[in-house]
């Protein structure tokens, strides 16, 4: 029934240094369908952009074990939590502040693959949610 969904209540903030990790990404979801005479029917099915983040670097260990104690705590993408891009706006560490902050939540599983002295979590996306 419409009028029946809840906005996402995030819980938590993403640290300073794990989001300098990420950059973003958008996409229009639309249906498409292709005929045999080479048209093309095309409808979208959201009126605005979604917004994915995804690492941009490889981590240090360090970075590495903060991001999979923060993926953790966020019980591994169920759990919504604040994300701030900060090309857009400064951090804030309360997560009051309005300017670049998006209610997020992972997507993918944790898989990591450790090289010397850096480490890459190929799957791992944030997506934007509210």
């Amino acid at each position: 029934m419409p009028g029946n969904l809840q906005q996402a209540t995030p819980n938590g903030v993403m640290p300073y240094a794990l989001c300098t990790a990420f950059s973003e990404s958008r996409e229009y979801v639309q249906l498409q369908t292709q005929y045999h005479d080479g048209t093309t029917q095309r409808s979208q099915l959201a009126q605005t952009s979604r917004r994915t983040f995804s690492l941009s670097q490889r981590l240090t260990s360090a970075l590495a074990i903060a991001l999979k104690a923060f993926w953790d705590a966020q019980q591994g993408g169920a759990s919504p939590f604040v994300f701030y891009n900060l090309i857009e706006g400064a951090y804030d560490p309360t997560g009051n502040s309005t300017q670049g902050r998006y209610t997020v939540r992972f997507q993918g599983s944790w898989s990591q693959t450790t090289g010397l002295a850096r480490t890459d979590v190929p799957q791992l996306l944030l997506v934007e949610i509210a």
